[in-house]
């Protein structure tokens, strides 16, 4: 069970094509032990697509929506038959879901605890991110978990094996992957990095489309049809044919000709692996860039009233009703800005400021002549890749929580 794009991304496909390398599973095997479903919950930072984008990655026979989870608890069988035993694996969302699901179909639970596990009376067991989350849990509990590792540490492992970029220094644009984070990050970086060019005319610039995000979608934020974009220099770049990542590749050239390479293979992870740096909003992205060991600014630009809508959570969801929406919206990025506390998840798992956080009402020139002076200092980028890469923890967390799921599962040969 998961919810959003980055948990797809970064926990769920990870954790699948584990599982298939060590279990027959269908649909990816014939003669087989069971089968890996996917179930997406309701849930703010969900897109609605991303039941799309775990289908096209093959590894799952059945895959059900986030608008169908209530009805699957009260009907499940309306989807076609479920085995008599298995197990629900939570890996993202709001767990008490994952609880729900797993007494409606009598399977066995296991929880994937980040920072907290939090029904443990519930769970059979608990594969915890770190030591901190294993402490938390009251003492009667701690014999069902287990300390994994960070998913995530094994991204950068595999991504330093892909084939390198063309020469250059090359800086990653990442405005997001929901519709509000969109309409400010795709004007507000297409500036900077007309900027940056301008800067330094050797810099080259990529941005991988979110697997949830399509190009039409791109370019309309870029477009007359945003009205933030009007507030920004770039105008509305043309899609040109480009060879230089992909075979079908496309890049978008602002009227000032800076040539940004879109990326559409989901995940991204080698091409950003090679980036010196990245320009990127808030969210999961933050936690990939840091797993991929590259440099980052994360932006946040608050001279936009419809920003909020962007938070991620419940502050997110507030300022998505209608009426009061836009009030609450400017009251909730005032309280967010007060308090002054860590947004990058790096720095959050860090905590202290690990990676720079511009968070106001920032400009494209101010980014654009930061990110120069820190292209400039490549000893200074080092340090911080390293400090990423330390952050993470050591690599093999994806096989020791594949490992828990087969220890959970019903013997062979039992139904499952």
């Amino acid at each position: 069970m998961s919810n959003g794009p980055g948990e797809l991304t970064t926990w769920v496909r990870p954790l699948a094509l584990g599982l298939h390398r060590q279990l027959p599973l269908r649909p990816r095997a014939v003669t087989t032990v069971g089968a890996l479903h996917l179930v997406l919950v309701p849930c703010p930072n969900g897109t609605g697509r991303e039941h799309g984008v775990a289908a096209d990655w093959g590894l799952f026979e059945r895959i059900m929506p986030a608008r169908r989870f209530w009805g699957l608890l009260l009907r499940p069988g309306r989807w076609g038959p479920w085995p008599r035993r298995g197990v629900v694996v939570f890996l993202g969302g709001d767990q008490f879901w994952t609880v729900l699901l797993s007494a409606r179909l009598g399977y066995r639970h296991l929880t994937y605890a980040e920072w907290l596990a939090r029904w443990p009376r519930w769970n059979d067991r608990i594969a915890a991110m770190g030591p901190r989350a294993a402490a938390r849990l009251a003492p009667r509990w701690r014999p069902r978990c287990t300390v994994v590792g960070d998913l995530m540490a094994d991204l950068g492992e595999r991504a330093r094996r892909e084939a390198p970029l063309p020469a250059g220094e090359w800086v990653a644009l990442l405005p997001g992957s929901k519709r509000a984070k969109l309409l400010v990050g795709v004007p507000f970086l297409l500036e900077t990095a007309d900027r940056l060019a301008a800067l330094r005319p050797g810099c080259r610039f990529l941005l991988p489309l979110a697997p949830t995000t399509s190009l039409a979608e791109l370019l309309q934020c870029a477009g007359a049809a945003n009205p933030i974009a009007r507030r920004y220099a770039s105008g509305v770049p043309r899609p040109l044919p480009s060879t230089l990542l992909e075979g079908d590749g496309v890049a978008l050239v602002t009227p000032a000709g800076t040539r940004i390479e879109l990326v559409r293979a989901a995940p991204a992870h080698g091409p950003l692996s090679q980036c010196a740096l990245a320009l990127t909003t808030v969210g999961a992205n933050t936690a990939e860039l840091a797993a991929l060991g590259v440099p980052m600014l994360v932006l946040v630009p608050t001279q936009h009233p419809e920003v909020m809508r962007a938070w991620d959570g419940l502050a997110g969801w507030l300022a998505r009703l209608p009426g009061l929406g836009a009030l609450l919206g400017r009251a909730l990025t005032a309280w967010r800005l007060r308090r002054r506390t860590p947004m990058a998840l790096p720095n959050i798992l860090a905590g202290r400021l690990l990676v720079p956080e511009r968070v106001g009402a920032i400009s494209p020139a101010q980014i654009a002549a930061e990110s120069a002076d820190w292209l400039s200092r490549p000893e200074r980028l080092e340090a911080l890749r390293q400090d990423l890469r330390g952050l993470r923890g050591e690599t093999g967390a994806v096989a020791a929580l594949a490992a828990l799921v087969q220890e959970l599962l019903p013997p062979e040969g039992a139904d499952s």
